[in-house]
């Protein structure tokens, strides 16, 4: 297997290719190396396997190496509320630092590998490299801005608009791993989307519908190309 393989539990933080996303630009090559030893990496999840549970004692912060990740929760009264998607170079976990325990759970939404980074040790590695302390903080304020996408979100009066503002987020985030912003799969299933954007299934299908026959997407199962993305922009607002 290629040692820069996402895959591959053997490869190190130096060589992996979300290094440019989930670490600091300012990091010595010595300094991720530190990092590199505090960093634990299993075998592949299958879908549906879960990272961990909410309730579960909070011990690590996760990075996606490959696949994708959902973040939900779940109420008293058993209803699951899907409250993230997380794909490679991204991190996750952090909503258990509050109270030293996960609010949320975490599921993989296909095979798919994480770094767990145990959070003593990080933090007493952001002691001693002032960079990741101050790297981790903006990915906290990230994780809270998040939050308040999603409450903003949840609050369009328009299922086209919600549909089209999660199109245009992972077409932003595709961009920023340096892939096509117009070519991309969907890793969630068209219940997961509603679930999240506070949607039926029924509706999702509708939308997808609508933007093809106006020509904003070619639509096949999972498989999304963007043809319009200024249209999708404009009204994702």
């Amino acid at each position: 297997m290629d040692a820069k393989c996402p895959h591959n539990s053997e490869v190190n933080c130096g060589d992996c290719r979300m290094n440019a996303l989930c670490l600091p630009l300012a990091l010595q090559a010595k300094e991720v190396e530190r990092l590199d030893e505090i960093v634990q990496r299993g075998r592949p999840l299958q879908r549906d396997n879960h990272i961990y549970r909410a309730g579960e004692e909070f011990r690590s912060v996760y990075a996606v190496r490959s696949g994708s990740i959902k973040s939900y929760t779940v109420s008293n009264d058993g209803v699951e509320q899907v409250t993230g998607f997380h794909l490679p170079g991204e991190i996750f976990g952090m909503d258990g630092i509050g109270q030293n325990r996960y609010t949320n759970s975490a599921t993989a939404m296909e095979t798919s590998s994480v770094c767990e980074i145990p959070f003593n040790r990080l933090q007493e590695l952001s002691i001693a490299i002032p960079t990741l302390q101050r790297h981790f903080f903006q990915l906290m304020s990230m994780e809270i801005t998040n939050d308040q996408h999603l409450i903003t979100l949840l609050s369009k009066n328009s299922a086209e608009e919600r549909v089209a503002t999660l199109l245009i987020s992972i077409s932003n985030r595709n961009l920023r791993r340096k892939l096509s912003p117009t070519r991309f799969r969907l890793p969630m299933s068209r219940a997961d989307i509603g679930n999240y954007l506070g949607l039926t299934v029924e509706t999702v299908s509708r939308v997808f519908g609508r933007f093809q026959k106006q020509d904003m997407l070619l639509v096949d199962k999972k498989e999304i190309e963007v043809l319009d993305l200024e249209k999708l922009r404009q009204l994702a607002n």
